[in-house]
C-alpha cells in the first residue's frame, strides 16, 4: 500500500477516510485545513495521531498549545477535550478503535460516520 497514492483520493478537508485495520482498531488517513474541528474528546478511547505532511495546530483544554510537524506522532488520552487545525493542508494518519467517534460526542458540520469514512 502506497499511503501517498491514497492521500490523492481525499476530496475533502477534515473527512478521515479508513485504508485499514488491525484487530479492532482503524488506519485512517485525513487531510486538515483551517479551523472547524470542534472542541470534544472520545471518553472511552485514546487516539493517535501521525503528521505524514505539513503542520498541525494541537489545542488541550487547560494546557498549552503545541505545533506538531512532520514525522511527529502524538497519542490523546481518552477523555481529554481537543481540537486541531491548520492554516495550510496537513496530512495525517489516525490510528483509532472502531469505536471511536468522529468527533465525539460532538456533531458538526464536518462529523463523519464509520460508513462515510469507508467511502
Amino acid at each position: 500500500m502506497n499511503i501517498n497514492k491514497h492521500f490523492k483520493h481525499i476530496k475533502e478537508y477534515f473527512s478521515p477516510q479508513i485504508i485499514g485495520e488491525v484487530n479492532n482498531v482503524y488506519v485512517k488517513l485525513a487531510i486538515i485545513k483551517g479551523d472547524k474541528v470542534p472542541w470534544h474528546n472520545h471518553v472511552n478511547e485514546d487516539e493517535a495521531f501521525y503528521i505524514i505532511e505539513g503542520s498541525l495546530l494541537f489545542e488541550i483544554e487547560g494546557e498549552e498549545s503545541f505545533v506538531m510537524k512532520e514525522g511527529d506522532f502524538y497519542i490523546v488520552k481518552k477523555g481529554i477535550n481537543y481540537r486541531v487545525s491548520s492554516t495550510e493542508e496537513c496530512k495525517i494518519m489516525l490510528i483509532e478503535n472502531k469505536t471511536t467517534a468522529h468527533t465525539g460526542t460532538v456533531e458538526s458540520e464536518i462529523t463523519k460516520s464509520v460508513e462515510q469514512q469507508l467511502k
